[in-house]
């Protein structure tokens, strides 16, 4: 412990307080004209907040297939997604698509920084003394001069991968800004054709039938990997990798509308999100004083801190925040008050063992590291290996999830500890002011391991078997919502104006009993009376005759109805994106427990509990019938991290009481170790439950089909982590630890 008088202690403990009064200052009201870093700036989604739609049609006269509208609509999906990761592609009509960017409020500017989606290539200068050969194709563009010029093309912008802007300093102290390339295979060997021919000379790039940059061969380029020097400035380096992206599309789009769109859950949605988050975190704070005391309150303090940083961050790195993004928050709050669960326990049982107060301290952190770091990083993992490979609110929550845990982890290993360590040299020196842990009568759980192995099944095929039911009577697996299976858009006019929160509070119930359906979208097109109604497709007239009667009592204008089939948002690819990254995701972290535990079974029993309560929660959301949209993907992330952060407590535990007493039966020491930290597990599934509890009670709609399923996942990750996981890899290990204490014998 620091060494420091009470006198100084008490000044590091006044300076902290300034600290944090001065990031709570910054999150809250931000500094300056611009308000530079209050939470009031933060970018939120389409859901939260609204954004600009912009709407392109395949250019005439092109032929086409399905698979080359799909993967131009993929392809465009990618190219948004580094304007905004929340961003939503779908298809409207035949040839038609839709682009939803979420936090922007300016058309024109979104249009002029994605670009328009044209044709791409890299060509050379058609002459006389550079003829065009049978078999090659040519293209006419606008030089520099203004002139039309014919250019044969050896590449395509639909064989490039990818472009980015990079800048460096040179070996002369000047920054340089550059392009850097990729090709796919035919786009590398079409590529290096190109510049072992005309190294030294130029390549022309063209963009919608325009030359828009002339760099010179210098070298072969072989591996499909090269760059475009010579950019005056990054911005521009940026534009010219911006048009070669957006460039790389397999048909070429013309842009037809572009408008401003409303937020879909509406302004409440985002006050009682706010509202929610304040009760839930002083409800946390109170909780944590009440049971830990002193430790408790420095916690407390710590959260306020954590919070702040975490709004401030998320301004700073300009990340969109959408419903997917506050999960990620959430759980990596239940994760920051995990890791001072964890060590206040620990303190309370080395008081118990007649420690003093100060060893309890440096002894209870020291103890806890190995579990809140195997933890933490074993959820983040997950969370840049979701970041890399995921797309849409996979990468939104991944962002969010990655940032918290960075800073939960400072809070609760640095801060707390410094608060706690000032509260103890400022006087807090007795027991009473942080508890000792009573005697604790082991619990046999696995005496009842064949009940808990028998209930998690029944729960597990109830809930699949449900799917199948489901699906016979024609309802489908799963509600899937219009973001997963496409549906119908339906622009209205009105003679008067409504908000989005008049439409979700008084028009959308009355069509949700007209449709039989509660998945229905708002959005309002800003500066008209116009709505745009998206809701599943309605094959029923007699539906769609009730729908015009709900929407006529609100005073819609008959003859001003615009519809259009849309596509689903969340397509093909992005589901294979997600479940290859979870999958990835998980073999990361199989391996990092493999590491860490040096024990394949800790592993093993880990992620069977993962899929355990994957499986179970979407065995509820197929009972309930809740929709699954697009949060669907971050509530099971959610659950994943949680469910994995829990059951690494109690494997550090198992493995730290194999190594203190090895002659133990493996039964008593799996026993010992899930009743040591039952505690922990109880109260952080506490905490992290009154944040969601309290989100679904003041939540609308839309967030109380959100939360629900977060509650049920929360109670199945404790219930796992106590009950399963233990017993499960005391089933895989018996044998084993059998066989080496008979070896051990043997040896004697």
């Amino acid at each position: 412990m620091m060494k420091y008088s009470k006198g100084k202690n008490i000044i590091i403990f006044i300076l902290m307080l300034v600290l944090i009064a001065g990031c709570c200052y910054t999150a809250g009201f931000g500094w300056g004209k611009t308000k530079s870093g209050a939470a009031e700036n933060i970018i939120l989604g389409l859901d939260l907040k609204g954004g600009v739609s912009i709407t392109y049609q395949v250019k005439e006269g092109q032929d086409y297939t399905n698979e080359d509208f799909e993967d131009t609509k993929y392809k465009l999906s990618l190219r948004v997604n580094d304007y905004s990761t929340e961003a939503e592609v779908y298809k409207e009509g035949d040839d038609r698509i839709t682009v939803d960017i979420p936090g922007a409020d300016n058309a024109e500017e979104v249009l002029e920084e994605i670009g328009k989606p044209g044709s791409l290539y890299f060509a050379t200068l058609v002459s006389e003394e550079d003829p065009l050969e049978d078999g090659e194709k040519s293209v006419k563009a606008i030089d520099k001069w203004g002139q039309e010029q014919e250019y044969k093309i050896w590449v395509t912008g639909a064989e490039v991968d990818d472009a980015q802007a990079i800048s460096y300093v040179d070996d002369n102290k000047n920054t340089q800004h550059e392009v850097s390339l990729t090709f796919n295979d035919a786009g590398a060997k079409a590529f290096k054709e190109a510049t072992t021919e005309y190294k030294g000379d130029i390549i022309y790039i063209i963009y919608d039938e325009k030359v828009i940059n002339e760099p010179t061969v210098n070298d072969v380029i072989s591996n499909g990997m090269g760059v475009i020097n010579g950019q005056e400035s990054y911005e521009e380096a940026e534009k010219l990798a911006s048009n070669i992206r957006i460039g790389g599309l397999s048909l070429e789009l013309e842009e037809i509308s572009s408008k401003v769109v409303g937020a879909k859950l509406g302004n409440d949605a985002v006050k009682t999100s706010l509202q929610a988050a304040f009760i839930g975190i002083l409800l946390v704070m109170l909780f944590m004083i009440i049971v830990y005391r002193i430790p408790g309150f420095a916690s407390a303090i710590a959260l306020v801190l954590y919070t702040a940083a975490e709004l401030m961050v998320l301004n700073a790195f300009d990340l969109t925040l959408t419903l997917p993004g506050i999960a990620g928050i959430i759980l990596s709050i239940g994760m920051a008050v995990d890791a001072n669960v964890i060590i206040f326990a620990r303190i309370k049982e080395e008081l118990a063992l007649g420690k003093s107060v100060d060893s309890a301290i440096t002894t209870g952190f020291k103890k806890a590291t190995s579990a809140i770091v195997d933890g933490n990083v074993t959820t983040f993992i997950a969370a840049l290996v979701l970041m890399w490979k995921g797309t849409g609110p996979v990468q939104g929550f991944a962002q969010t999830l990655a940032i918290g845990i960075i800073l939960s982890m400072f809070t609760a290993m640095v801060v707390t500890r410094l608060l706690v360590t000032c509260f103890y040299k400022m006087g807090f020196k007795s027991t009473k002011f942080y508890g000792v842990q009573k005697e604790r009568k082991t619990i046999n759980f696995l005496k009842r391991k064949a009940v808990f192995f028998v209930l998690s099944v029944v729960l597990m095929v109830s809930g699949i078997a449900s799917m199948f039911v489901f699906n016979s009577k024609g309802d489908g697996y799963m509600n899937f919502s219009i973001e997963f299976k496409g549906g119908i858009s339906t622009t209205v006019d009105f003679d008067k104006e409504y908000s989005i929160d008049d439409f979700n509070d008084k028009i959308k119930p009355e069509l949700a009993e007209a449709l039989d359906t509660n998945d229905i979208q708002g959005q309002k097109i800003k500066g008209t009376n116009q709505l745009v109604i998206k809701t599943p497709y309605i094959s029923d007239t007699a539906k769609r005759a009730a729908m015009k009667d709900a929407l006529a009592e609100f005073g819609a204008i008959e003859d001003s109805y615009e519809e259009s089939n849309i596509s689903a948002s969340v397509g093909k690819e992005m589901k294979q994106d997600a479940i290859i990254a979870v999958i990835l995701a998980t073999i990361c972290m199989l391996i990092y427990i493999w590491f860490r535990f040096k024990n394949l079974r800790f592993a093993s029993s880990a992620v069977l509990a993962l899929v355990h309560d994957v499986v179970i929660v979407i065995g509820f959301y197929a009972i309930s019938r809740i929709t699954v949209g697009t949060t669907f993907i971050a509530c099971m992330l959610t659950i994943v991290g949680y469910s994995i952060n829990a059951t690494i407590v109690i494997f550090d535990r198992i493995r730290e009481n194999i190594a203190a007493d090895s002659k133990k039966d493996i039964k008593d020491i799996v026993n010992e170790s899930i009743t040591q930290t039952l505690t922990r597990s109880i109260y952080t599934s506490i905490t992290t439950f009154i944040t969601i509890f309290v989100l679904y009670i003041l939540g609308v709609t839309a967030i109380k089909e959100f939360a629900l399923p977060i509650m049920v996942g929360i109670v199945c990750g404790g219930y796992s982590s106590v009950c399963i996981t233990g017993a499960l890899w005391y089933v895989m290990s018996k044998k084993s630890f059998k066989k080496a204490k008979e070896v051990k014998k043997a040896k004697k």
